[in-house]
Protein backbone atom coordinates (compact mmCIF):
# COMPACT_ATOMS: atom_id res chain seq x y z
CA UNK A 1 0.00 0.00 0.00
CA UNK A 2 1.29 3.46 -0.96
CA UNK A 3 0.13 5.75 1.84
CA UNK A 4 0.67 8.90 -0.26
CA UNK A 5 -1.70 7.65 -2.94
CA UNK A 6 -4.22 6.65 -0.27
CA UNK A 7 -4.04 10.16 1.19
CA UNK A 8 -4.56 11.64 -2.27
CA UNK A 9 -7.64 9.46 -2.71
CA UNK A 10 -8.93 10.58 0.68
CA UNK A 11 -8.37 14.25 -0.14
CA UNK A 12 -10.12 14.08 -3.49
CA UNK A 13 -12.95 12.02 -1.99
CA UNK A 14 -13.40 14.61 0.75
CA UNK A 15 -13.47 17.46 -1.78
CA UNK A 16 -16.07 15.64 -3.87
CA UNK A 17 -18.18 14.98 -0.78
CA UNK A 18 -18.01 18.60 0.34
CA UNK A 19 -18.58 20.35 -3.00
CA UNK A 20 -19.79 17.80 -5.54
CA UNK A 21 -16.93 18.76 -7.86
CA UNK A 22 -16.01 15.96 -10.24
CA UNK A 23 -13.10 13.92 -8.93
CA UNK A 24 -11.35 13.86 -12.30
CA UNK A 25 -10.81 17.61 -12.27
CA UNK A 26 -8.77 17.17 -9.09
CA UNK A 27 -7.32 13.67 -9.30
CA UNK A 28 -5.81 13.73 -12.78
CA UNK A 29 -3.79 16.95 -12.26
CA UNK A 30 -2.57 15.62 -8.89
CA UNK A 31 -1.34 12.40 -10.48
CA UNK A 32 0.41 14.26 -13.30
CA UNK A 33 1.86 17.32 -11.56
CA UNK A 34 2.54 16.04 -8.04
CA UNK A 35 3.15 12.32 -8.46
CA UNK A 36 4.77 12.36 -11.89
CA UNK A 37 2.53 9.81 -13.62
CA UNK A 38 2.29 10.07 -17.39
CA UNK A 39 -0.86 11.88 -18.59
CA UNK A 40 -2.23 8.71 -20.21
CA UNK A 41 -1.78 6.62 -17.03
CA UNK A 42 -3.35 9.36 -14.92
CA UNK A 43 -6.35 9.62 -17.24
CA UNK A 44 -6.82 5.86 -17.68
CA UNK A 45 -6.54 5.09 -13.95
CA UNK A 46 -8.78 7.99 -12.97
CA UNK A 47 -11.47 6.83 -15.41
CA UNK A 48 -11.72 3.48 -13.61
CA UNK A 49 -11.57 5.27 -10.25
CA UNK A 50 -14.55 7.35 -11.39
CA UNK A 51 -16.44 4.40 -12.86
CA UNK A 52 -16.22 2.30 -9.69
CA UNK A 53 -17.18 5.11 -7.32
CA UNK A 54 -20.02 6.29 -9.57
CA UNK A 55 -21.51 2.78 -9.77
CA UNK A 56 -22.07 2.97 -6.02
CA UNK A 57 -23.55 6.47 -6.17
CA UNK A 58 -25.63 5.71 -9.24
CA UNK A 59 -27.13 2.60 -7.63
CA UNK A 60 -28.21 4.62 -4.62
CA UNK A 61 -29.77 7.34 -6.80
CA UNK A 62 -31.60 4.73 -8.87
CA UNK A 63 -33.10 3.22 -5.72
CA UNK A 64 -34.23 6.68 -4.60
CA UNK A 65 -35.80 7.40 -8.00
CA UNK A 66 -33.63 10.46 -8.65
CA UNK A 67 -32.46 9.53 -12.16
CA UNK A 68 -34.08 11.07 -15.23
CA UNK A 69 -33.67 8.14 -17.60
CA UNK A 70 -34.99 10.01 -20.65
CA UNK A 71 -32.32 12.69 -20.32
CA UNK A 72 -29.68 10.07 -19.53
CA UNK A 73 -30.52 8.14 -22.72
CA UNK A 74 -30.38 11.32 -24.81
CA UNK A 75 -26.91 12.18 -23.52
CA UNK A 76 -25.70 8.61 -23.97
CA UNK A 77 -26.81 8.64 -27.62
CA UNK A 78 -24.15 11.28 -28.14
CA UNK A 79 -21.50 10.42 -25.57
CA UNK A 80 -21.05 6.69 -26.10
CA UNK A 81 -20.40 6.74 -29.88
CA UNK A 82 -18.25 9.86 -29.50
CA UNK A 83 -16.16 8.20 -26.77
CA UNK A 84 -15.60 5.09 -28.91
CA UNK A 85 -14.55 7.17 -31.92
CA UNK A 86 -12.25 9.31 -29.75
CA UNK A 87 -10.57 6.20 -28.31
CA UNK A 88 -10.08 4.74 -31.79
CA UNK A 89 -8.51 8.02 -32.91
CA UNK A 90 -6.24 8.10 -29.84
CA UNK A 91 -5.09 4.57 -30.53
CA UNK A 92 -4.54 5.18 -34.24
CA UNK A 93 -2.56 8.38 -33.67
CA UNK A 94 -0.80 7.07 -30.54
CA UNK A 95 -2.07 10.14 -28.68
CA UNK A 96 -2.24 8.17 -25.43
CA UNK A 97 1.50 7.44 -25.62
CA UNK A 98 2.44 11.12 -25.73
CA UNK A 99 3.97 12.43 -22.52
CA UNK A 100 3.16 16.02 -23.43
CA UNK A 101 1.08 17.61 -26.15
CA UNK A 102 -2.51 16.67 -26.84
CA UNK A 103 -3.58 15.17 -23.51
CA UNK A 104 -1.76 17.75 -21.37
CA UNK A 105 -3.11 20.72 -23.32
CA UNK A 106 -6.62 19.25 -23.55
CA UNK A 107 -6.58 18.67 -19.79
CA UNK A 108 -5.45 22.25 -19.15
CA UNK A 109 -8.17 23.68 -21.40
CA UNK A 110 -10.93 21.55 -19.87
CA UNK A 111 -9.85 22.44 -16.33
CA UNK A 112 -10.06 26.13 -17.23
CA UNK A 113 -13.56 25.69 -18.65
CA UNK A 114 -14.52 23.66 -15.57
CA UNK A 115 -13.36 26.46 -13.26
CA UNK A 116 -15.43 29.02 -15.17
CA UNK A 117 -18.45 26.69 -15.13
CA UNK A 118 -18.14 26.26 -11.36
CA UNK A 119 -18.07 30.01 -10.78
CA UNK A 120 -20.86 30.82 -13.26
CA UNK A 121 -23.12 27.86 -12.47
CA UNK A 122 -25.94 29.82 -10.81
CA UNK A 123 -25.86 32.58 -13.42
CA UNK A 124 -26.04 30.01 -16.21
CA UNK A 125 -29.07 28.38 -14.61
CA UNK A 126 -30.80 31.74 -14.05
CA UNK A 127 -30.25 32.69 -17.68
CA UNK A 128 -31.60 29.32 -18.82
CA UNK A 129 -34.70 29.69 -16.64
CA UNK A 130 -35.50 33.07 -18.21
CA UNK A 131 -34.94 31.66 -21.69
CA UNK A 132 -37.07 28.62 -20.91
CA UNK A 133 -39.97 30.76 -19.69
CA UNK A 134 -39.86 33.28 -22.55
CA UNK A 135 -39.43 30.77 -25.41
CA UNK A 136 -41.08 27.66 -23.98
CA UNK A 137 -42.08 25.87 -27.20
CA UNK A 138 -38.80 26.51 -29.03
CA UNK A 139 -36.73 25.65 -25.96
CA UNK A 140 -38.49 22.31 -25.43
CA UNK A 141 -38.27 21.46 -29.13
CA UNK A 142 -34.50 22.01 -29.12
CA UNK A 143 -33.81 20.02 -25.94
CA UNK A 144 -33.43 16.51 -27.46
CA UNK A 145 -30.92 17.49 -30.15
CA UNK A 146 -28.95 19.79 -27.84
CA UNK A 147 -28.79 17.06 -25.19
CA UNK A 148 -27.33 14.60 -27.70
CA UNK A 149 -24.84 17.29 -28.76
CA UNK A 150 -23.87 17.85 -25.11
CA UNK A 151 -23.27 14.12 -24.87
CA UNK A 152 -21.03 14.22 -27.95
CA UNK A 153 -18.88 16.94 -26.36
CA UNK A 154 -18.51 14.92 -23.16
CA UNK A 155 -17.76 11.79 -25.22
CA UNK A 156 -14.80 13.58 -26.76
CA UNK A 157 -13.53 15.30 -23.60
CA UNK A 158 -13.76 12.43 -21.09
CA UNK A 159 -11.55 9.84 -22.89
CA UNK A 160 -8.93 12.53 -23.50
CA UNK A 161 -8.83 14.04 -20.02
CA UNK A 162 -11.08 12.02 -17.64
CA UNK A 163 -12.57 15.43 -16.74
CA UNK A 164 -15.98 16.79 -17.64
CA UNK A 165 -18.58 14.15 -16.86
CA UNK A 166 -19.18 15.71 -13.43
CA UNK A 167 -18.62 19.47 -13.35
CA UNK A 168 -19.30 20.20 -17.03
CA UNK A 169 -22.06 17.61 -17.32
CA UNK A 170 -24.06 19.14 -14.49
CA UNK A 171 -23.76 22.66 -15.92
CA UNK A 172 -24.93 21.41 -19.32
CA UNK A 173 -27.93 19.72 -17.73
CA UNK A 174 -28.76 22.82 -15.69
CA UNK A 175 -28.78 24.90 -18.86
CA UNK A 176 -30.80 22.44 -20.93
CA UNK A 177 -33.27 21.49 -18.19
CA UNK A 178 -33.33 24.46 -15.75
CA UNK A 179 -36.79 23.69 -14.36
CA UNK A 180 -36.68 19.91 -14.57
CA UNK A 181 -33.36 19.29 -12.82
CA UNK A 182 -33.76 19.78 -9.08
CA UNK A 183 -30.53 19.05 -7.13
CA UNK A 184 -30.97 15.34 -6.38
CA UNK A 185 -32.22 14.54 -9.89
CA UNK A 186 -29.37 16.55 -11.38
CA UNK A 187 -26.82 14.62 -9.35
CA UNK A 188 -28.42 11.24 -10.01
CA UNK A 189 -28.79 11.75 -13.77
CA UNK A 190 -25.26 13.07 -14.17
CA UNK A 191 -23.74 10.23 -12.14
CA UNK A 192 -25.63 7.47 -13.96
CA UNK A 193 -24.78 8.96 -17.36
CA UNK A 194 -21.11 9.06 -16.37
CA UNK A 195 -20.99 5.33 -15.55
CA UNK A 196 -21.09 3.85 -19.08
CA UNK A 197 -19.00 6.76 -20.37
CA UNK A 198 -16.28 6.14 -17.76
CA UNK A 199 -16.36 2.35 -18.23
CA UNK A 200 -16.08 2.58 -22.03
CA UNK A 201 -13.35 5.21 -21.83
CA UNK A 202 -11.55 3.31 -19.08
CA UNK A 203 -11.72 0.07 -21.07
CA UNK A 204 -10.17 1.79 -24.06
CA UNK A 205 -7.31 3.07 -21.91
CA UNK A 206 -6.94 -0.37 -20.29
CA UNK A 207 -6.50 -1.97 -23.71
CA UNK A 208 -3.90 0.68 -24.53
CA UNK A 209 -2.03 -0.16 -21.31
CA UNK A 210 -2.80 3.08 -19.51
CA UNK A 211 -4.27 1.79 -16.22
CA UNK A 212 -2.17 1.29 -13.06
CA UNK A 213 -3.98 -1.33 -10.96
CA UNK A 214 -2.03 -0.76 -7.74
CA UNK A 215 -2.53 2.99 -7.96
CA UNK A 216 -6.25 2.49 -8.57
CA UNK A 217 -6.60 0.27 -5.48
CA UNK A 218 -4.78 2.79 -3.27
CA UNK A 219 -6.96 5.65 -4.51
CA UNK A 220 -10.14 3.69 -3.84
CA UNK A 221 -9.00 2.77 -0.31
CA UNK A 222 -8.60 6.47 0.50
CA UNK A 223 -11.57 7.87 -1.40
CA UNK A 224 -14.35 5.87 0.25
CA UNK A 225 -13.80 7.24 3.79
CA UNK A 226 -12.92 10.60 2.23
CA UNK A 227 -16.32 10.92 0.57
CA UNK A 228 -18.07 10.02 3.84
CA UNK A 229 -16.07 12.59 5.83
CA UNK A 230 -16.47 15.24 3.13
CA UNK A 231 -20.22 14.75 3.00
CA UNK A 232 -20.52 15.14 6.77
CA UNK A 233 -18.30 18.23 6.84
CA UNK A 234 -19.94 19.70 3.76
CA UNK A 235 -23.27 20.21 5.52
CA UNK A 236 -21.50 22.49 8.03
CA UNK A 237 -19.09 24.31 5.71
CA UNK A 238 -19.44 27.32 3.33
CA UNK A 239 -19.78 25.50 -0.01
CA UNK A 240 -19.69 28.72 -2.07
CA UNK A 241 -16.28 29.67 -0.73
CA UNK A 242 -14.99 26.14 -1.11
CA UNK A 243 -16.13 25.98 -4.74
CA UNK A 244 -14.51 29.35 -5.40
CA UNK A 245 -11.24 28.18 -3.83
CA UNK A 246 -11.20 24.99 -5.90
CA UNK A 247 -12.02 27.00 -9.03
CA UNK A 248 -9.02 29.28 -8.42
CA UNK A 249 -6.79 26.24 -7.91
CA UNK A 250 -8.06 24.74 -11.16
CA UNK A 251 -7.25 27.96 -13.02
CA UNK A 252 -3.67 27.92 -11.70
CA UNK A 253 -3.26 24.23 -12.56
CA UNK A 254 -4.72 24.73 -16.03
CA UNK A 255 -2.23 27.53 -16.74
CA UNK A 256 0.60 25.24 -15.64
CA UNK A 257 -0.59 22.48 -17.97
CA UNK A 258 -1.25 24.77 -20.93
CA UNK A 259 2.23 26.28 -20.74
CA UNK A 260 4.08 22.97 -20.17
Amino acid sequence: MNIINVIAGFGVGAAVGMTGVGGGSLMTPILVLLFGFTPATAVGTDLWFAAITKVVGGTLHNHKGTVDWQVMRRMSLGSVPAAILTLLWMNATRTAQSTHGTIIHALGAVLLVTAVAMLARKKIQSFAVRLRVKTTAAFIAAQPALTVLAGVLLGIIVPLTSVGAGALGTVMLLYLYPLRMYPSRLAGTDIVHAIPLAIISGTGHLLMGNVDGKLLLNLLIGSIPGIVVGTLIGSKSPEVWMRATIAVILVVVSMKLLTS
